[in-house]
């Protein structure tokens, strides 16, 4: 299934406050045509560390997620839309969300945003015309594109990705327990295909949808977002 070429920045549509229910409406037509989503997030790093026992090294990892999600804002959430074949939608296929954040007021490790701001993200901008991320919680319970069975999701090691979404869509803190948190997860995202874990299990036999698995989520979505960002410096 190899990646179409495509025109990265007619491609990637930027949404702000201004334009979020617009963009909404249209994801929500394109979702039920294209109903395999490629996910990335954008975050200020990571601020604190869990102090105390932790029965495994796995709790301990969730321990450090849960406590740097509960303390931290998501800047920028990309979302990439195809179907099962591999092919987008005409026109605009990605989306991505850019949401409110202060340098003054919220939290953040300083080398990510040294990283962020490199890359193009434009952090004055976000604070004048982000998105409120309770707004954007209720447009997406009903977009189509969260709860349901029928949209797969993609993405590579994605725990703090789905972390700071579901933070959003709770308006809460992540539980303590990470089976808890899973079974939240199971909720808001039925289907998920997380591209680390599916490569343990691919035989040689295989390889041809690992490397197009893996085309999707590196190269086709990650070098439209990187590609937007360098326009705009």
């Amino acid at each position: 299934m190899p990646a179409a070429t495509v025109d990265h920045s007619q491609r990637i549509c930027e949404v702000w406050a201004n334009n979020l229910d617009e963009e909404l409406k249209r994801i929500r037509h394109v979702i039920r045509k294209y109903n395999y989503i490629a996910m990335d997030t954008e975050f200020p790093g990571v601020v604190a560390r869990p102090i105390g026992e932790f029965r495994s090294n796995a709790d301990y990892q969730y321990q450090l997620l849960r406590c740097n999600v509960d303390l931290l804002k998501i800047i920028q959430l990309g979302l990439t839309f195809m179907n099962e074949q591999g092919e987008y939608p005409p026109g605009t296929s990605t989306w991505q969300f850019n949401f409110k954040f202060n340098l003054t007021e919220d939290m953040y490790a300083q080398d990510s945003i040294e990283l962020l701001t490199t890359s193009g993200i434009q952090f004055k901008k976000h604070e004048d015309e982000g998105i409120e991320t309770l707004y954007f919680a209720e447009l997406l319970m009903t977009s189509g594109v969260v709860l349901c069975e029928g949209v797969k999701w993609l993405s590579f090691h994605s725990g703090y990705d789905f972390g700071y979404l579901i933070k959003i869509l709770s308006n809460a803190n992540l539980p303590e327990e990470e089976v808890d948190f899973f079974e939240i997860l199971r909720l808001f995202f039925p289907v998920i295909y997380d591209v680390k874990y599916l490569m343990k299990s691919f035989s040689k036999n295989d390889l041809p949808m690992m490397k197009w698995l893996l085309l999707e989520l590196t190269s086709s979505h990650m070098n439209q977002i990187h590609q937007i960002r360098i326009s705009k410096r």
